[in-house]
């Protein structure tokens, strides 16, 4: 074990630099820890030793945080008494920085010796836990380093000392964006808000912090709640204005979480209890709610989903061993929004992008979306004229097809009609050389259709972007019947190159992504029809973590575009099809204009801005609210059994062939309640069992739509978990 080493200068300071063998990032380890410990033990104990400053051996950083697959595993290794396992692992890793931190002092204060930490760049998670537990932190002038904790945005909080910590450094107002929000700052923005004591020139980083520790008195070295008459920074819970900011941060988590994630909760618990007590009490409170984080089975789900998972896909865990397939040049037919998106987030990628439309001014306006996109980030403060000069230069916006010569990828974004799309696809294949991979960007229309249009279609396949392409972070990729493996390779490298997140699928109508969603939007229809409560519905929804209720979705997506999908559905499935209940309020709406946000009218009413004025009274005078309403329990189970059973039936038809595309793609595709990190994860939290017994329990209630596919009954039988029955990549079997 090297993570870390210590070297003892001539000058009295200790350097224990902190570099992971391996790993272009430093992320600690559980075998890590007595390491650490070792090291400031022999420092604090060699009095030719007079401090000690912390570093990082990784250029540009100092660390990523804890590694996430050992927190996703501390549950499973902590014994046959897990709780009381994890907790004495936390108190053990308290007890580490709580030595960093008191440093050799005695009871009145005295005698420690300084520590300094010494950041060369970003200093996530446990990264800045460390260091806060430090007497000063020192950070080089690096714009591109990001200094935070960001636990909150995979299902945990900072349980190190972190949450604690900051809060009695900055207090809890101050302290709730980085803790709440997971908010991330350059050097100079966190040592404004106080996280950090100073940023130095890189190349005086080092000596810097030498300087400081062999400068440093007992004063300069006790943290403030170590010193009598400590007062926390804006008021303790008691204190008037404490109270105040107290009550504000439970509304604000709570609005935002509406209760669905257990970490926010847990995290404001172990800050407000944690501030009526010492400090070393409140560091047992904060190891208590975050063994109570790590024992919901929510965290480590999402950990998995949002890291592992995620993680796994981008790095290509389902590509074809092919050759390199690095896009160059890309062609993009269509300059409507979704085609400008694509243009945007593929020139910010460093590809040359030919972006074609019909008419002159299309064209030029789908390259102003990239132009008013810099402006927008140039006010920010976040790009510059150069950038957006350089970014502008490598959009070709024309109406000439001889331009795609060279292009190696072509993505055709242009109107949902197959005949339109045909022709491109003709128009295309005459220029492009033989080699080129083409690509239908469609959320609807079955890939190994379109692809009659090509005489080469191995090398057609579709890749489904989300809109607005530069705030989605989701990719899907859809085979085609004949789509061969280099186009499929093609595809991944692209998507990786835009820096998003790819899930492969198989062809079949509304793919993975709209197979699921579209059932959420019909469900939510559905009970408006039967007189459940619009605000029931949608409230249920965000109860479970959606960012929006299936009313409120369909809104934003229009609801004549709902109206098109249906009527195009039930021509292709003829007397199968399930959704006439659903037609019936699609059809009315859209009869009385009623076509969602962008007519400034649909569910919703709203104002002359387009802001939501509440639901619309014709609603509920089409069909009136039922005496009695279904509780809370039903309306969530609907919605959620709606999504996820489609899911399971993607995985039995070889749409989906790995569940980890199926949890991350929902959670990043539609929002899928992340807390449970997916729809596969969420019937393991379940149990198979119970969700085949609430299977039955829906279809005998509301119809055939719930009942339990033959694949989820196999597993309730046996009482199997998905994520136990199919490892890493395994197909349905």
């Amino acid at each position: 074990m090297t993570d870390f080493t210590m070297e003892k200068g001539a000058d009295g300071v200790a350097v224990i630099t902190w570099d992971v063998p391996g790993k272009s990032m430093n992320v600690m380890s559980m075998e890590a820890w007595p390491l650490l410990e070792q090291l400031i033990d022999d420092a604090l104990a060699d009095e030719a030793v007079k401090g000690i400053v912390l570093t990082s051996g990784k250029e540009g950083s100092f660390a990523g945080g804890m590694d996430l697959n050992v927190i996703a595993k501390m549950k499973d290794m902590a014994g046959d008494d897990p709780a009381k396992g994890l907790f004495e692992g936390l108190m053990g890793m308290h007890a580490i920085l709580r030595k960093i931190e008191r440093a050799g002092m005695d009871e009145r204060n005295k005698g420690g010796k300084p520590i300094a930490a010494a950041l060369p760049g970003t200093a996530l998670g446990i990264g800045l836990e460390i260091p806060l537990a430090c007497h000063r932190i020192f950070a080089a002038d690096n714009p591109k380093a990001k200094i935070g904790l960001p636990e909150i945005m995979v299902g945990i909080f900072p349980g190190a000392g972190g949450t604690t910590r900051l809060v009695r450094k900055m207090g809890a107002m101050a302290a709730a964006p980085l803790l709440l929000e997971g908010k991330l700052n350059e050097p100079k923005k966190a040592k404004s808000a106080g996280v950090i004591d100073e940023v130095v020139p890189a190349e005086e980083l080092l000596e810097r912090a030498k300087a400081w520790v062999l400068e440093a008195t007992d004063k300069d070295i006790v943290k403030p709640w170590d010193e009598k008459g400590y007062k926390m920074p804006g008021g303790e819970p008691y204190h008037p204005a404490g109270f105040m900011t107290f009550v504000g941060a439970s509304a604000m988590v709570n609005g935002k979480t509406q209760g669905a994630f257990p970490a926010a909760k847990a995290l404001l618990s172990a800050v407000y209890e944690g501030a009526l007590v010492p400090f070393d009490t409140a560091l047992k409170i904060e190891a208590r709610w975050f063994t109570h984080v790590l024992m919901d089975p929510s965290s480590g789900a999402m950990i998995r989903s949002l890291f592992i998972n995620k993680e796994a896909l981008e790095k290509g865990a389902n590509r074809p061993d092919v050759a390199d397939q690095k896009v160059t040049k890309l062609g993009v037919m269509g300059a409507g929004m979704m085609g400008a998106g694509i243009a945007l987030v593929s020139a910010q990628a460093g590809i040359e992008v030919v972006l074609i439309d019909q008419e002159q001014a299309a064209a030029d306006r789908g390259k102003a979306y990239a132009a008013d996109y810099m402006d927008m980030g140039i006010k920010r403060g976040k790009a510059t004229e150069d950038k957006k000069t350089a970014l502008l230069e490598r959009i070709t916006a024309t109406t000439d097809y001889s331009a795609l010569k060279g292009c190696d990828l072509v993505i055709e974004a242009v109107f949902e009609d197959p005949g339109i799309k045909a022709e491109v696809t003709r128009k295309v294949l005459e220029v492009v050389g033989d080699d080129c991979i083409f690509a239908t960007n469609t959320s609807t229309l079955p890939i190994s259709e379109l692809a009659r249009a090509s005489d080469r279609p191995e090398q057609f396949i579709g890749i489904h972007f989300f809109s607005p392409v530069e705030k989605m972070y989701l990719v899907e990729i859809i085979k085609g019947a004949k789509t061969g493996e280099r186009a499929v390779a093609k595809a991944l490298d692209y998507v990786r190159q835009i820096r998003k997140t790819p899930i492969v699928v198989n062809d079949a109508r509304f793919f993975y992504a709209n197979r699921c969603i579209i059932p959420y939007i019909n469900e939510g229809i559905r009970m408006v029809a039967e007189g459940v409560a619009p605000a029931l519905i949608d409230n249920a929804a965000r109860q479970l973590g959606f960012p929006v209720g299936p009313l409120q979705l369909v809104d934003e997506t229009s609801i004549d575009l709902g109206a098109k999908i249906a009527r195009a559905t039930k021509a292709a499935m003829g007397d199968a099809y399930p959704d006439a209940a659903v037609d019936e309020v699609i059809f009315w709406m859209e009869s009385e204009g009623r076509l969602g946000r962008k007519a400034n009218a649909g569910f919703f009413d709203y104002d002359d801005k387009g802001k939501r004025q509440g639901y619309w009274p014709g609603l509920a005078a089409q069909y009136p609210l039922a005496e009695e309403q279904p509780d809370l329990t039903t309306v969530q189970h609907r919605l959620m059994f709606a999504q996820v059973l489609e899911a399971v039936r993607a995985l039995e038809d070889g749409v989906l062939e790995d569940i980890r595309e199926g949890d991350v793609g929902a959670i990043l595709g539609w929002g899928f309640a992340p807390w449970s990190g997916g729809p596969f994860s969420w019937l393991d939290i379940i149990g198979t069992p119970y969700a085949a017994e609430r299977c039955d329990a829906l279809e005998a209630a509301h119809g055939p739509r719930f009942a339990c596919p033959a694949l989820l009954r196999e597993m309730a039988d046996k009482n199997q978990s998905f994520y136990k029955r199919f490892d890493s990549g395994a197909k349905a079997a």
